[in-house]
């Protein structure tokens, strides 16, 4: 059976804490292995990266796999070939597939016509491996997930999605505060109610803040985006992450970003440099997490 990691919901709520767990051993143990020795995966990014393509690239030389790094402007991505051909094309080359894409259909093609594993590094709907590494991070310092606040502020983008989705398997409460007109899924709202997940979306940062545990936020105008880069800052003017606005959350409370930071608009350099700052934490942990993500895809069921 081929496994996939296209979003949280692909394995299951005990998998995930075991991804967490096992990721914590990798790294405290710095382990390497042969699990994809005499493997290839190729890395198909069609948006440009530094931690996802280093993070992935390291992670699958130390368990035993090689890479291809493959760019639309390198490949048939980029012209008029159908993507349901690349997709089979790939498969009999490749081992595996980590894509760092737009929408999320391109994962679903690329799984629907390949007959490799399908690992997902990114899209406008999603970014589970980064969720996962963040849920890494916070683990580290706070095992218990009961009792911790963790609040969303700012666009209800990929990375708001999939800390919906974790808030359904971890029992954290998750406040986000977005802008009329930034919401994130609606429908992952809806379902994450459904499953009993404390969840809720409010348009008042402050009301986010207030007793947090752990602060997320990211760039106000992502890649793709950049046109509605004015009418972002607009709609956002009032909501950087700030020394007073951290003054809101609870003692001691943390703040993280996935990265590239732009220090001055969603977060001041005082906040980002400071002592409450693990957003390298973060990023190393990309690293470990994914391991174990490869590992629970590559593994034999």
């Amino acid at each position: 059976m081929v496994r996939h990691f296209t979003k949280i919901r692909d394995v299951t709520r005990e998998e995930a804490w075991r991804l967490l767990d096992r990721a914590r051993w990798m790294k405290d143990t710095h382990h390497t292995g042969t699990l994809l020795a005499g493997k290839i995966l190729v890395l198909i990014f069609e948006k440009a990266s530094t931690r996802t393509r280093l993070s992935f690239e390291v992670g699958i030389r130390q368990l035993g796999g090689q890479t291809i790094f493959m760019t639309p402007a390198e490949s048939q991505l980029g012209r008029s070939e159908p993507l349901r051909d690349t997709a089979r094309i790939i498969s009999r080359y490749n081992d595996g597939m980590v894509v760092r894409t737009y929408g999320q259909a391109t994962l679903d093609q690329l799984i629907a016509y390949g007959s490799i594993p399908v690992i997902n590094a990114l899209t406008d709907e999603g970014h589970p491996c980064q969720v996962m590494s963040d849920l890494l991070t916070i683990h580290e310092r706070t095992p218990d997930f009961s009792s911790l606040r963790v609040a969303w502020v700012g666009d209800g983008n990929n990375m708001a999605n999939s800390w919906i989705e974790a808030a359904v398997y971890f029992p954290f409460r998750l406040t986000l505060a977005c802008p009329e007109g930034y919401d994130p899924s609606l429908e992952l709202l809806e379902d994450a109610g459904k499953a009993g997940a404390r969840v809720r979306l409010t348009r008042d940062p402050e009301e986010a803040l207030a007793g947090a545990h752990y602060i997320n936020t990211d760039v106000w105008a992502s890649m793709g985006q950049e046109e509605e880069r004015t009418a972002r800052q607009a709609a956002f003017a009032g909501w950087t992450i700030d020394a007073a606005m951290l003054r809101l959350a609870a003692p001691g409370a943390r703040f993280m970003h996935c990265l590239p930071a732009h220090r001055g608009e969603e977060v001041s350099e005082e906040v980002f440099e400071g002592p409450a700052s693990i957003v390298f934490d973060q990023a190393e942990n990309r690293l470990h997490m994914q391991k174990a993500i490869l590992e629970r895809v590559f593994s034999p069921a």
